[in-house]
């Protein structure tokens, strides 16, 4: 999934190559690193959340 930070990051990065600002472009890339490293951790929570809830689930059937 893309987010904000991503697209926004393309657009500087875009931006930047076009007028050739370097430090736009640059700004750019790194912004869109950000964003992609953002939804890698989202995505661990997200799979620690499932885990939990399996073992809570598992918990309450037992008794």
């Amino acid at each position: 999934m893309v987010n904000k930070d991503e697209i926004k990051g393309k657009a500087n990065e875009t931006v930047g190559k076009v007028t050739g600002d370097e430090s736009k472009e640059l700004k750019g890339k790194a912004q869109g690193a950000f964003g992609k490293v953002k939804d890698k951790i989202e995505d661990g929570f997200e799979a620690v959340e499932d885990k939990a809830e399996e073992v809570i689930d598992k918990i309450k059937h037992k008794k």
